[in-house]
């Protein structure tokens, strides 16, 4: 951003630093409701879509270099999780490099139940639930209010994969 002011506000909200507090870091002084406006801008707005687009990609290419190196891909991932899961239920022998069963693996449900919901989970049988909050906000303080909704934001940005606003669309 040209106005480095903006910029530093941004890369705050970007790192999950409340309003107030960003606006404060970025040289301005403490005000009430200006944190909020300047959150609102639509300058800020896309530079933060612009932070989380950035660290989207580095994320991809940091996994896909991993991968890389260690040979490692979704289908030697989900036979190794299947292998555990029948070792871990004792569906199938041990056996020596020759073919030979030499005894059979320990049952182990927990290791069998994890290996199995990690699979399940992989081609989408399941489906995540998380607690719903019913509380009401009027009763909280701002600082307690934009804490709250600071944290409600980070929450939706990173089930959506990072395509958060910081915050701005908030109401205060």
């Amino acid at each position: 951003m040209s106005n480095s002011r903006h910029e530093r506000f941004a890369q705050e909200l970007f790192k999950g630093t409340s309003q107030q507090k960003a606006y404060v870091l970025a040289g301005f002084k403490e005000h009430p409701s200006n944190p909020s406006k300047l959150a609102k801008d639509k300058r800020i707005i896309a530079r933060l879509a612009e932070l989380h687009s950035e660290r989207a990609t580095i994320d991809r290419e940091a996994v896909a270099k991993a991968s890389d190196a260690l040979a490692i891909d979704k289908e030697w991932i989900m036979a190794r999780l299947k292998e555990n899961a029948e070792r871990a239920l004792q569906a199938i022998p041990v056996r020596d490099r020759e073919g030979q069963t030499i005894g059979e693996y320990k049952y182990d449900g927990n290791v069998a139940n994890r290996a199995l919901e990690l699979l399940g989970k992989e081609i989408g049988m399941f489906v995540d639930r998380s607690e719903v909050w019913t509380g009401r906000l009027d009763g909280l303080s701002r600082t307690e209010r934009e804490r709250v909704l600071d944290s409600v934001d980070r929450e939706l940005a990173r089930r959506s994969g990072g395509a958060s606003t910081g915050g701005q669309a908030k109401p205060h």
